[in-house]
């Protein structure tokens, strides 16, 4: 079996599916393209994130991350979700497909976009998820903090959906063009009720841009890997604390806190 041309190190999160779903759309756009990959999930229970082997690879001791092994042998390691991102489509979309020319106005659209997103909506997400649902004190002031910046962003996005007649996408002329700026922030949306949020009835048009790219190449199989969960919107509140309370241990730990019984 020959060697796949990436190894995906990844979880059942945003940040891994927005790589997961770039590496499906792209191998969707462009099924000759000689673009293949394998994926290790890795096992936060047992901090695997900070084992030697994968800090060699990452050294922030996160994930996503990838390893490009290339033709002549040698390997290359990325991580950083949105370099990622921009590593794939510099390779593998020769056609622009879901990015831009680059130097292009559009190219630096989409920039910003993806800065925004993983400079603020992604942290204020997840300290939001954090306070809310994993804390093991409530602390009201940290929840309502990081609650009320990640609604703020979101009104940022529905400005930006909302520009001349509506548009579909965050960048491009027009109604835009589905790229890697929208599915750089697509899967910390699409978690909008895990932040706490009762409904998106706020952001009309965040919530069709959501359902649009649902529907785009890549989504719903790059939300397979390493495996799909029930969004957290399908689930009871009950359900909700439930999956928060059975998370929490090892994301405290992974967080260095020191759990007593």
């Amino acid at each position: 079996m020959s060697t796949p041309t990436l190894t995906l190190y990844t979880a059942p999160s945003p940040n891994g599916h927005k790589v997961s779903i770039t590496l499906e759309a792209l191998k969707e756009l462009y099924p000759d393209g000689g673009l293949s990959y394998d994926f290790k999930k890795l096992d936060f229970s047992k901090l695997e994130q900070k084992e030697p082997w994968f800090l060699q690879i990452n050294p922030n001791g996160r994930i996503p991350a990838v390893t490009h092994h290339r033709p002549d042998g040698t390997q290359f390691n990325v991580f950083e979700s949105a370099a990622i991102l921009l590593y794939l489509v510099q390779r593998w979309d020769p056609e622009r497909k879901i990015s831009f020319e680059v130097g292009s106005d559009e190219e630096s659209e989409a920039l910003q976009w993806i800065f925004f997103s993983h400079g603020g909506v992604g942290p204020m997400s997840g300290q939001a998820n954090h306070f809310y649902r994993y804390a093991p004190e409530k602390i009201p002031y940290g929840i309502n903090r990081y609650m009320t910046e990640t609604k703020r962003l979101y009104s940022v996005l529905e400005a930006r959906l909302t520009q001349g007649e509506g548009r579909d996408y965050l960048v491009g002329s027009g109604k835009g063009k589905y790229s890697i700026a929208d599915i750089n922030v697509w899967p910390w949306i699409n978690g909008w009720a895990w932040t706490g949020l009762d409904s998106l009835d706020d952001f009309p048009n965040l919530a069709k841009w959501l359902d649009r790219i649902a529907k785009s190449p890549g989504v719903q199989a790059g939300l397979n890997v390493p495996e799909k969960g029930p969004a957290a919107s399908q689930l009871t509140k009950e359900q909700q604390e439930e999956a928060a309370r059975q998370g929490s241990q090892w994301i405290l730990r992974g967080n260095g806190v020191i759990l007593t019984k």
